[in-house]
């Protein structure tokens, strides 16, 4: 009596999920992605010349505040941190932009629709963006720290001080702010969409609305201003203790970017691409 033998049919192979789960394989597309873009390195390459430019000038300034004939207008030796974070002013606006077009940029072209394919969760691909923002400021902000410091030491000379302790310290707030701004920026810009809109945005919230509410020099107003991220950041750099702590203005900050991201995924989930 013979025995009939069934042979099972072959199981098709498992696919594996990427490395480290979805959100890494997010992270690593939007990584490519942003580098991919030559607005990135012409942003980058704005915010390294004005930062130059800027400290240059700063520190001129305090040179000759320091040497003309006015006794009255005399500030002293100054530091080389307070140039760099004194050049913020101008600079964080290479790095707003470099957070608003992460996104916006994909709105203008159309691309965002392919992007919304290849990670379909809107939350996950805004927090994979917000990952690779944050760490690209980040770094940038260190470097534009350095040649602040750079610029601005031979500059200054003797009316200038560079404590290493000091100037390491106001190099990591100026990196910790821009990338904390730099994901501000971008979370404004999944909620509104337009680069120019998100940059009138950013220009009110981070300087218009806080000025004209400390300008009348009431008590009421200026402590709402001073919860803008537009006053929290001063604090924070300046290492005040009044009205708060310098940590206070760096959790401010920080909630103001959550908060922008948390804005930015309400309106992916309505609206979508």
């Amino acid at each position: 009596m013979s025995t009939v033998r069934t042979i099972a049919p072959a199981r098709p192979a498992s696919r594996r999920a990427p490395a480290g789960g979805p959100l890494t394989g997010a992270v690593a597309a939007e990584w490519t992605k942003l580098w991919s873009v030559r607005s990135t390195w012409w942003t980058l390459l704005a915010g390294v010349l004005v930062m130059a430019a800027t400290a240059g000038q700063l520190a001129i300034y305090a040179v000759n505040a320091n040497t003309d004939d006015d006794p009255t207008n005399n500030p002293g030796v100054g530091t080389v941190g307070g140039i760099v974070i004194g050049s913020l002013d101008l600079t964080q606006y290479a790095v707003l932009a470099l957070g608003l077009l992460a996104i916006t940029s994909e709105y203008a072209t159309g691309t965002i629709r392919t992007t919304l394919r290849c990670t379909p969760s809107g939350g996950r691909m805004l927090l994979a963006k917000a990952v690779v923002v944050a760490v690209v400021t980040f770094l940038f902000g260190l470097l534009l720290g350095g040649v602040g410091a750079l610029v601005a030491g031979p500059v200054l000379g003797r009316w200038g001080r560079a404590p290493m302790a000091g100037t390491l310290g106001d190099v990591l707030a100026t990196a910790s702010y821009l990338a904390l701004v730099g994901v501000l920026a971008l979370g404004l810009a999944a909620a509104l969409r337009g680069a120019v809109f998100t940059l009138t945005v950013l220009l009110a919230v981070l300087m218009i609305v806080p000025l004209s509410l400390q300008e009348p020099r009431i008590t009421v107003l200026t402590r709402i201003a001073d919860a803008l991220p537009g006053v929290a950041d001063t604090h924070f750099l300046a290492g005040d203790s009044e009205p708060y702590p310098a940590a206070v203005g760096l959790l401010l900050l920080a909630g103001w970017a959550v908060a922008a991201l948390a804005l930015g995924r309400a309106a992916l989930r309505r609206r979508d691409a």
